[in-house]
Formats: C-alpha cells, structure tokens, sequence
C-alpha cells in the first residue's frame, strides 16, 4: 500500500458522472480495518460520531483515522454528531474530507455547518478557519502558499442526512443549499419521526423515502445508501443505482463477522458439538 496526497479526496468526482462508490462501515475506530477495506478495493469509510467511535473533538484518534485511510488510499465518510460549526471545523482538521451533517431539519440548520467547512463560501467569506493542524501539514500547507484555501476547499465533500419528516418537508431548500454534495435518506430516524419506528415497509414511511429519492434524481444529486436499507445482493445494488445511489455501503465489521461466524458455524451439527 503506497501513501496518498493528503489533500486529494478519492470522493472529488462524486456527482460528475455515473461512477459509483463501494465502501463500509467502521464500528470500532480500528485504523487496521480502514486499511484492510482500502487493501480490498474500497473507496471510502463510514465513520459513525453520532452514536458510536470517538468524540468528535478526540484529535488524536481522529488523526490516526486519518492516516490510516491515507495509507491505503481509502475516503472517510464522518457523520458528525451535530452541525455545530466548532465540530465541524475540528473534525476537518484532523484531516476528514467528507462530513455528513444529521439532524437537519431547514435548510438553515445545514447552511451554518457548510459555512463551516469552507474558507470561502457562496461568493462570500466561510467560517473556516487557519490552523495548524494536520489537514495543512501543521501549517506548512499554507505557509508561503496563498492557494491553500482554495485547494482545502476543492477537497472537501459535504452530505446531508434527511432522517426526519420536517426536513422531508423542508427538503427542495436544503438541497438549494450551495456545496451539497450528496444526501443520506434515512429511513430509520425517518421512521421514528414518524411514529412508526423499525416499519421501514410502511406506506408513509416508504412514501417518505421514495420523495427524497425522487428529489434527488430531480436535482442530480447522488445518494448514499446502507446495506439492508437501500439494497440487498447484487440485483438489489443494480436497482439501488438506477435511484440515484451512487454510495453504497456493503455493512460492516459485525455484519461480516455474524455472517462468516452463523455460516461456519452451520458447518457443524447439534451433535458435533454436544
């Protein structure tokens, strides 16, 4: 495995063509298995801050995250706990390329994190800021070099997670937002929103989700999609790019774990094992 640019994001292409995207999800902030899936042919890695790995603020591990993704050549894909731009701005310096911003519900509440992704924003000033962290080499990215900020900004891949019925309603003004990069629909906070939580069949629900993937299409927004949710086997993947996914998630370490483990498992009998 051979280093990578720092500054080049695998995901640069994403919404310029038809390419689509196959990666996993890290449950366990293990920096080998971000190796092993750019080692396999992954192009980028869910990292869940909302409800599980590190703290958003924890740099160091952050950092370590980073690298390893580097050193195989693989993206990460962070979902941010919150949009609050102190978050944001921190996750980008430990090196992130990508966010995801949950919790959205206007188009407001996704246009103050974006700010804070960008030096430069909307033709106007961002609320990013200057440090010497490790997405500018600690600062000899910019030392001498006033494109810094633009090539920082080229980088950096922003999404939205649509997991709630009033950003379901809000959802043609967040997609207006400038510098969307793609949407998560996420049918099973949608659901919870909705009354009907874990029903991802039922009619309003699925009748939710259909909208967003619609919109989308509408507006040529690609989609990031979960194994299980979106798409199952390889018909299901098929159908899941006609949509309009174009990052798709195949599971992650406790999916292939439960399912190698069920499977040898069933390579002995009752009696076999007493």
């Amino acid at each position: 495995m051979s280093g990578t640019d720092p500054q080049r994001n695998r995901l640069a292409g994403l919404g310029d063509g038809e390419r689509v995207y196959a990666g996993a999800a890290v449950e366990t902030a293990a920096e080998s298995l971000i190796e092993l899936y750019g080692a396999v042919g992954l192009d980028w890695v869910w990292i869940d801050l909302e409800h599980k790995n590190a703290s958003p603020l924890d740099g160091p591990t952050l950092e370590r995250l980073t690298r390893a993704g580097e050193c195989s050549g693989v993206a990460l894909v962070v979902r941010l706990p919150d949009g609050d731009p102190a978050t944001v701005r921190k996750v980008l310096d430990a090196g992130v390329r990508t966010v995801v911003v949950p919790r959205v519900e206007t188009a407001a509440d996704l246009r103050r994190a974006a700010e804070a992704c960008y030096f430069e924003y909307d033709s106007g000033a961002g609320a990013r800021g200057l440090s010497q962290s490790r997405s500018s080499g600690y600062g000899t990215a910019y030392l001498g070099d006033e494109s810094y900020h633009r090539t920082e900004d080229d980088a950096v891949r922003l999404g939205v997670l649509v997991e709630d019925e009033r950003a379901v309603q809000n959802l043609p003004a967040i997609l207006d937002v400038p510098e969307l990069d793609f949407v998560f629909p996420g049918p099973g906070d949608l659901s919870v929103s909705m009354g009907h939580p874990q029903e991802y069949d039922h009619p309003d629900v699925r009748a939710q989700i259909e909208y967003v993937e619609a919109t989308c299409r509408d507006r040529s927004i690609p989609m990031l999609g979960t194994y299980h949710s979106t798409f199952t086997g390889r018909d299901g993947t098929r159908q899941a790019i006609e949509r309009g996914y174009r990052l798709l998630s195949v599971g992650n370490e406790y999916d292939f774990a439960t399912e190698i483990l069920r499977e040898r498992l069933s390579w002995f009998t009752d009696d076999e094992r007493g």
